[in-house]
């Protein structure tokens, strides 16, 4: 890891020169820094998996908010009791005028660099996050509530990025990075100068007009 050329990332730790002495810290703050890790790591992770398995078993599907059915002009199709009076060649015709349903068809709009979006109401942000107030994995935190309903201009759509803890390229859709709209820290350790962009879901993001 030493000869990372290109990365400053194995120098993080060495550029520590002590921790940080919080004065006036109250107990709750004290109990949730203690427990970050264990929490993070361990707990969290155990918490997720227990919750998907009641998903699998108990849970009810839930139907799509403002799901439009995309309307298509179908031709009318014969039934099973009646193919035996339409040739094999035949079939396959009326097969073939069937309009082809494309993924831009049923999926939200994707966001590209440039784009200019809405960020959502809290409302509607919070009934797309689990107990656990992520979404498909990605957290939402208290400090992002402040920009609902604010308009931001999409900075980068993220594929691909380098996770430090174990150092592997991974990739990922879905997630947005939005222009200036960057992590100064979070209530249980204060404030952070790494200025690392927030993590955005489509989801949580209506496109509109420039």
């Amino acid at each position: 890891m030493e000869n990372m050329n290109g990365c400053q990332l194995p120098n993080v730790p060495k550029l520590s020169e002590g921790l940080v002495q919080v004065e006036n810290q109250s107990f709750l703050r004290r109990v949730k820094r203690t427990l970050a890790v264990p929490w993070n790591y361990y707990v969290k992770n155990w918490l997720r998996r227990v919750y998907r398995i009641y998903q699998k078993q108990f849970s009810p599907v839930k139907p799509v908010k403002n799901f439009q059915p995309v309307q298509v002009n179908l031709p009318v199709l014969v039934l099973a009791t009646q193919t035996d009076e339409i040739a094999g060649t035949q079939q396959q015709q009326l097969i073939d005028q069937l309009p082809l349903v494309k993924d831009a068809d049923v999926r939200p709009e994707k966001l590209i660099a440039g784009d200019w979006v809405r960020v959502r109401s809290r409302e509607e942000i919070q009934s797309m996050l689990d107990p656990f107030r992520e979404t498909r994995g990605c957290a939402f935190l208290e400090d992002m509530y402040k920009y609902c309903g604010t308009k931001q201009r999409v900075y980068k759509s993220m594929e691909r990025f380098l996770d430090e803890r174990d150092y592997k390229v991974k990739k990922v859709r879905g997630v947005i990075l939005l222009e200036n709209v960057i992590c100064g820290g979070t209530p249980a350790f204060g404030r952070c100068d790494r200025s690392c962009f927030l993590f955005w879901r489509e989801e949580w993001l209506e496109k509109i007009a420039d």
